[in-house]
This record gives C-alpha cells, structure tokens and sequence, in this order.
C-alpha cells in the first residue's frame, strides 16, 4: 500500500503521472497548484488523454496562462470548436481545439521542455501503448487525447495513435524513468461524492442543454437516433460511461502493480467529461482533493 512506503518530504523532487478523464483532468491543474505550494519540486510528469494535456502545458512552463484561458472558457466557446469530421473514422478533427490552445501555449520541441515529459498514446494497430517523448508538443497531445470514435487518430512518427487512456489510463511506468525519488499520481475515479443519479449542485441545467445538443448534432451527424435507448442514455453518455469504466478498472491494476508513494483521487463525479468550461470548479476540486491527501499523509 502506498501508506506503507516513505514519505515525500518537502523540497524533494517528485515524478507526477496525470489519469485520463475527460474534462476532469482540468481538476489536475488545481493538483500541481496545491503539490508547488507545499514545497514539491516536480522534476518529470508523463499523462494520458487529458492528464497529457495538463501535463504538457504545465511542462511547457505555461500552466498558469493555459488556466487563465480556460477560466474565460463559455459553453459557446466550446462549442465553436467543435469541427465535424465528414467521412472520417472519427466526429470530430479536434484541429480548432488544438489551434486555440496552441495559441496559448506554443508548440515546442518535447525534448526541449524544462520538464522531463511523456505523453502516452495508443497504436491500435500493433495494440500497444506508445510512449511521447520527442517531437511537436502538441503531436503528442492531440495523439493522447484521441478518444476513439469521438476524435480522428491522429498521426505521430508514422503511426496512427489513439487516446492513451485506452491501455494506459494512469501511466505510472512511463513516469518511473525519470531520476525523481518519489512519485505522486493522481486518480480521476475517485468515489463519487454524490449518490448515484443525483446532479452535481448546479449542474442539472447545464448537463441537460449540452447532452441535447452534443445528441442531436450526433444523431444528423449519423442519422441514428442516440437518445432512443431504452436506458435514456444517448450515444455519448454510452461512450464516456463504458470508457471510463475500462479505465477505472485498469487504473487499479496500475496502482496495484505499482505504488506511488501519493495518490491524489479526483471524484468520478465531478463532472461530465465534456464540461470543459466548469474549469474553476474543477481546479478547485483537484486543489481540495490534493489538499486533503497531502494532509492525511501528514506532507
């Protein structure tokens, strides 16, 4: 158990991995704020799917401006850059989200970075995980957060790459290379905090708007009827539940593999992974969360 190896101290250098989890991963941002307050130098930082892009702006030195662009993020916003892949093996290019997050961030070189940086992504095709360790920063990323049938693959070094948190949803090997004495991880299937099928406070409205609109675009878009289950769950929510019940469950495998001597866990429930513009709620979150650990393990 991670309670029974030793304890970070202050001023160490730690290695963080970052978890898959859609709009969550916004959470992990409030993480690193609350692990620098307490004196942690984070020396190496290696992420899936969405903890890829967190990790990368963050070793790109631009963590704080990424934030300060997410907190003036509107559901309108978001949905302007949404754009349709016709014909594609995928909804949606991802190339407008990319384009307006490079503008924030810059594109560097990965083996440039400050920060020792791995994304982790998937190669359907030999079906196994690929670690990002060089070229275009943001080649990586977009490649890590590819959600299969949602986003197109997206090609890097030649292969097609899916999102990693398909095989590798809290990469803890690919952190481990680095020369950090200690690791912290952060989880994004913490428990729930609310009981199940209860809304989060203030959430209902916003949850049911953009579950309408993400529906119906898809239904023209397939000319399907994804909202017609007998569950009431419409082909996006299938999507997001069934991958992120994979992804809990191999996440636990990890942890129990491989224990960090810190594990954030950021709640299931915090949002719907396509909140993206509930930024600071979940950067709040991630620092209560990490606050509560950070305690608990007495850092």
């Amino acid at each position: 158990m991670a309670e029974d190896l030793p304890k970070i101290r202050q001023g160490e250098k730690v290695a963080l991995v970052l978890g898959a989890g859609g709009a969550r991963g916004f959470a992990q941002i409030g993480v690193i704020e609350a692990l620098e307050a307490r004196g942690l130098e984070i020396v190496a930082v290696s992420g899936s799917s969405s903890g890829a892009l967190v990790g990368g702006v963050y070793a790109a030195g631009k963590l704080a401006e990424f934030r300060e662009h997410l907190l003036r993020m509107e559901r309108g916003h978001f949905l302007r850059l949404l754009d349709p892949a016709i014909g594609q093996p995928g909804l949606l290019h991802g190339g407008r989200l990319v384009a307006a997050m490079r503008e924030v961030v810059g594109d560097p070189a990965i083996e440039s970075l400050p920060i020792l940086f791995t994304a982790v992504a998937v190669d359907l095709q030999r079906q196994r995980v690929v670690w990002l360790r060089s070229g275009p920063l943001w080649d990586a990323l977009r490649a890590s957060f590819a959600i299969p049938g949602l986003f197109t693959p997206h090609e890097v070094h030649g292969r097609e790459l899916v999102d990693g948190g398909l095989l590798a949803p809290l990469p803890i090997a690919a952190t481990r290379l680095s020369d950090a004495h200690r690791l912290v991880a952060v989880d994004m299937h913490g428990w729930p905090r609310r009981p199940p099928g209860e809304p989060a406070e203030g959430a209902l409205a916003d949850h049911d708007s953009m579950a309408a609109r993400l529906g119906d675009w898809v239904e023209r878009k397939l000319g399907g009827n994804p909202g017609g289950s007998a569950s009431g769950m419409g082909l996006v929510e299938l999507m997001s539940r069934s991958l992120d019940t994979m992804q809990a469950q191999i996440a636990r495998v990890e942890l129990a593999l491989d224990p960090p001597e810190l594990v954030v866990r950021i709640p299931r429930d915090a949002c719907q992974f396509y909140e993206f513009w509930r930024a600071k709620e979940l950067v709040e979150i991630g620092r209560r969360e990490a606050e509560k650990a950070l305690d608990a393990a007495g850092y």
